[in-house]
């Protein structure tokens, strides 16, 4: 059933049956059995950061028929939307942090520094060809993808600003203990997809995922714990935040199609961005996040996720009070 409802979504001739698929915004809360709204803010008054908007402001979803699944729905600013997308491009797919690109095909200048040799490259058939090789970047620990599993060897820094950030969506969802320590950054170009996995190479299988989208809109899958099981369908959209937790967790996912509809990040800054300079301001870069806001400046982060998908996905690696893997 999974893998019927991928082929379905991924199929390129014709128009697919879209019909099918979940935009929480569209569907009549009162009387849904599909998706339920949640008030995770309870009340509370939650410290935020620059570039997100106040947990009290977020309009949150559960996916009934999927236990864990909850979807946020663009809980940042446009400046922060900005910032994250800059952050992917520029600066995560540098060394020490690994990528996908090949030494066969790209030098190291490339390898190390993608997005740099990207901006100064003037053939517009090798822009091209740079631009949609670049399928991920890993930083934390390193998923080792022959064994599948996690090493102590393998890691790099985990960035602060991401760290925090997914700190403060866990602590307001109730999930104090967790630890951001490993994360992939996928990039798709508009026709790319996600076949259906689990994500189990994780000693902490209990530990929730967070998964940030930002660009193009994706349609997710997410299933059962076998490819047996129908999936749901749903839309994932710029700013989205989706977090698999419970029994979800260890649930096949897939993304079979990215769908161009709008040109995101575009949208004029507000007071709403104005505001986020009351903000901690150490907990993000500031020259970034002041950058973005300039037209030019941002021109070609815009110019990239005209046609691309962004997704961040975090997830804890080691289990309480572990500190370090085993050998």
């Amino acid at each position: 059933m999974f893998k019927l409802a991928f082929k379905q979504y991924k199929a390129k001739s014709g128009s697919p049956d879209l019909t099918g698929v979940i935009n929480v915004d569209d569907h009549d809360l009162r009387n849904d059995n599909i998706v339920q709204r949640l008030d995770i803010s309870d009340g509370r008054v939650i410290q935020t950061m620059p570039g997100v908007k106040s947990p009290s402001d977020w309009r949150s979803y559960a996916l009934t028929h999927h236990p864990g699944i909850i979807i946020i729905r663009n809980p940042f600013t446009e400046r922060g939307r900005r910032y994250w997308i800059a952050r992917c491009l520029r600066d995560y797919p540098r060394t020490p942090n690994i990528v996908n690109l090949n030494e066969r095909l790209f030098d190291d200048s490339v390898r190390s520094d993608w997005w740099k040799q990207l901006s100064l490259c003037r053939d517009r058939a090798e822009f091209q060809r740079m631009k949609s090789a670049m399928r991920w970047t890993t930083f934390g620990y390193h998923h080792n993808w022959d064994t599948k599993h996690y090493e102590e060897r393998m890691q790099s820094q985990f960035p602060e600003d991401l760290g925090s950030l997914c700190r403060l969506f866990a602590s307001t969802l109730g999930y104090c203990d967790f630890k951001p320590e490993a994360a992939i950054v996928n990039y798709y170009p508009v026709g790319s997809t996600l076949s259906g996995h689990t994500d189990h190479s994780e000693p902490n299988q209990t530990a929730p995922l967070f998964s940030f989208s930002f660009g193009q809109t994706a349609i997710f899958l997410i299933g059962g714990r076998t490819l047996e099981e129908k999936p749901t369908a749903v839309y994932l959209q710029c700013g989205d935040v989706m977090i698999m937790s419970g029994e979800s967790r260890l649930c096949y996912h897939a993304v079979p199609r990215i769908m161009k509809t709008r040109r995101p990040g575009n949208s004029p800054l507000t007071n709403e961005d104005a505001d986020d300079a009351d903000h901690d301001t150490h907990l993000v870069d500031m020259g970034l996040f002041q950058n973005v806001g300039d037209a030019s400046f941002w021109e070609p982060f815009s110019n990239y996720i005209d046609d691309s998908r962004i997704n961040i996905n975090v997830r804890q690696v080691l289990n309480i009070g572990d500190l370090k893997l085993g050998p």
